[in-house]
């Protein structure tokens, strides 16, 4: 099997290494594992084009943007469920009274978790957090009191940084001092990352700093902040599939169909309603009941339960500016579907 992996990832970094090589992508990580344990790694490109040229390394940490949803936060929400500590289907203003606090009757109020979660409670996708005045603590404050308008249903950063404010006040902690696996990190050290963008708000190329304007302003938030190493993704992949992050009954809650194209917080690919679905980026040959999820940066993951494989794909696209047309959607799709085949 090792030397089918090792070919199998060939063939999926040959049209990564095309795009590097086209200079769309600075650098690119991909890394493939089966379930008995074999595991495949190729990288190439540059950790940073500018103000310094760097080689991207096996070891170097990606900024994973908004994997943090489905690497930390999911896993952390199951965990108070766990614990009985809250209940998937508990409103969120359960357990922060203070929700919308200047409107007792607030739509959003009613929230629930497994709304938040599934990115179905209609609260707003974005918001310019990080202009608000105030430090990490009083953004914070403000988050949860801010009265949210309820409106369509859409994938929301905002949900996510209400889950995080829901752990941080059940555990008693910051959500970034939370444990997460070997290879993963809130604090990276900025010579082993990978530069993101020249960002105009803070005026430099992010190398070692969170992407994410608000995940930075809020000093760590449930949507964006986590980074890894490949294998460090892939090492939580693993823990994930092997019942050493959640109970099994928690990691079958997780997987199951929460919406037609939706699991806990993960994209799945369960229903012939995935049709409708145009972001899935894991490719047309993943078996049915696959997990994944993509990070703004230009990170993925992909767990294929019923084939025994998962894969990950580590890029920067956006360094040194976000406003490049790099193809990573095609280029996710191409990489899934090799890996599929192949493996």
């Amino acid at each position: 099997m090792s030397k089918l992996l090792e070919a199998a990832a060939d063939r999926a970094f040959a049209p990564v290494q095309a795009v590097l090589d086209d200079g769309r992508i600075p650098g690119a990580a991909l890394g493939i594992v089966t379930a008995d344990g074999a595991r495949a790694v190729r990288w190439g490109g540059m950790a940073m084009l500018t103000p310094d040229r760097i080689p991207l390394e096996r070891e170097t940490l990606f900024d994973l943007a908004s994997l943090t949803k489905v690497m930390v936060t999911v896993p952390e929400v199951l965990r108070l469920v766990e614990d009985g500590l809250v209940d998937l289907d508990d409103a969120l203003a359960r357990h922060l009274p203070e929700l919308c606090a200047d409107e007792p009757n607030a739509v959003a109020r009613t929230a629930t978790l497994r709304q938040l979660l599934t990115h179905h409670a209609g609260v707003p996708a974005l918001e310019a957090i990080h202009l608000w005045p105030g430090d990490a603590a009083a953004l914070k404050e403000r988050v949860v009191r801010q009265v949210w308008p309820v409106g369509q249903k859409a994938y929301s950063d905002i949900g996510y940084i209400l889950l995080g404010l829901l752990v941080e006040r059940l555990r008693g902690g910051a959500l970034a001092d939370r444990p997460v696996g070997d290879g993963l990190t809130f604090a990276p050290d900025p010579a082993c990352s990978a530069a993101t963008e020249d960002c105009p708000w803070r005026g430099r190329v992010l190398r070692g700093e969170v992407h994410d304007e608000n995940a930075f302003a809020l000093g760590g938030a449930g949507h964006a902040g986590l980074f890894g190493t490949v294998d460090g993704v892939l090492g939580f992949a693993a823990a994930l599939i092997e019942g050493r992050v959640l109970s099994a009954a928690a990691l079958a809650e997780m997987r199951s169909a929460q919406t037609a194209t939706r699991a806990l917080g993960w994209q799945h690919r369960f229903t012939v309603s995935d049709i409708d679905e145009p972001s899935w980026a894991g490719g047309s040959l993943c078996a049915p009941g696959t997990l994944g999820h993509t990070g703004f940066t230009g990170t993925g993951l992909w767990i294929d339960f019923e084939r025994g494989v998962t894969w990950a794909l580590l890029t920067n696209r956006v360094h040194p500016s976000r406003h490049t047309e790099t193809g990573i959607m095609a280029l996710r799709r191409t990489v899934g579907n090799i890996v599929t085949a192949a493996t």
